[in-house]
C-alpha cells in the first residue's frame, strides 16, 4: 500500500513561526541533544519555556498521501519574583500608575496588589478600607492606576504574581507619598519672575534717562557756492552769486 514506507516529519509552530523539528530522518537544531525520537513519539529530556507551542506530525505516503496530527505543549514554569514599579511621590489630584512585571512564569501569571500589607480588591468601593480611594486594578497586566490620587493613597505597596504552577512570588515593598500641590513654591516663582521683569524695565528706563540710547544729530556744514560774473553790461545785470545753507 501507499503507507508501507512513509516519510515522517515533525514541525514546531509558535505564533506565526513554523520551523522543522524532525526532517530527513534526523532532529534539527537545537533539539538534537535533548530530544529522543521514535516512529510514534518524541521525548524531551529537558524542556524550557520556549518549548511551549504546537507540534505537528506529518506522515507522507508513497502516493503523496498526507496524514497529520497535532499536539499542543504548554511548559509550566512557576513565576519568578516580580518587580513593583511605584513612584516615590505623586501629586494629589493627579494620575498615578503603578506596574507589576514578571517575565518567567508560564502560563503568564495574574497579579494582586497590597497596600500596607492589606490585599487591595479589584473594586475599591466593595471594601470599607479602600472606599476612599479611586483606582482601577488589572489582574492580567498588573497595572494599578489611581485617578485621581488622594491623600489616603500614601503608603507601602507591593505586588504578588501567581499562576497555580508553583508558589506565588511577592515583590519588594515600595513607598509612595501623595503630596499636596506646592502653592508656596508656585507663588515664590511668580514673585521672582516679576522682580526680574521690574529690574529689566528699570534698567531700560535708566539707560534712556542717561542718554545712552539718544541719537546723535548730524550737523551739516554750510556750503557756499560762488561763481564769477561774466562781462555784461549794466543793463544785463543778473544775480550770479548764490548761497546754499
Amino acid at each position: 500500500s501507499g503507507w508501507s514506507n512513509p516519510r515522517i516529519e515533525w514541525k514546531f509552530q509558535k505564533g506565526l513561526s513554523l520551523v522543522l523539528f524532525y526532517y530527513a530522518g534526523q532532529l534539527t537544531e537545537p533539539y538534537k541533544n535533548r530530544v529522543q525520537f521514535s516512529p510514534t513519539a518524541i521525548h524531551f529530556d529537558t524542556v524550557t519555556r520556549e518549548d511551549t507551542g504546537k507540534y505537528i506530525c506529518e506522515v507522507v505516503g508513497q502516493d503523496s498521501q498526507i496524514a497529520k496530527s497535532e499536539v499542543n505543549l504548554i511548559v509550566q514554569v512557576p513565576p519568578s519574583k516580580p518587580v513593583a514599579h511605584v513612584p516615590a511621590s505623586a501629586t494629589i489630584g493627579s494620575r498615578a500608575v503603578l506596574r507589576c512585571t514578571e517575565m518567567d512564569g508560564s502560563p503568564p501569571p495574574t497579579f494582586r496588589w497590597y497596600k500596607d500589607s492589606m490585599l487591595m480588591p479589584t473594586d475599591p468601593k466593595t471594601s470599607p478600607t479602600f472606599r476612599n480611594s479611586s483606582y482601577t486594578l488589572n489582574p492580567t497586566t498588573g497595572e494599578l492606576i489611581f485617578e485621581p490620587l488622594s491623600g489616603f493613597d500614601s503608603g507601602d505597596y507591593y505586588c504578588e504574581a501567581a499562576n497555580n504552577v508553583g508558589p506565588s512570588q511577592k515583590s519588594d515593598v515600595m513607598h509612595m507619598e501623595a503630596n499636596e500641590v506646592n502653592v508656596g513654591g508656585i507663588v515664590a516663582a511668580v514673585v521672582v519672575l516679576l522682580m526680574v521683569l521690574a529690574l529689566v524695565a528699570f534698567g531700560i528706563w535708566f539707560a534712556y534717562s542717561r542718554g545712552f540710547f539718544s541719537r546723535k544729530r548730524d550737523t551739516a556744514s554750510k556750503k557756499v557756492i560762488y561763481s564769477q560774473p561774466s562781462h555784461r553790461s549794466e543793463g544785463d545785470f543778473k544775480q550770479t552769486s548764490s548761497f546754499l545753507v
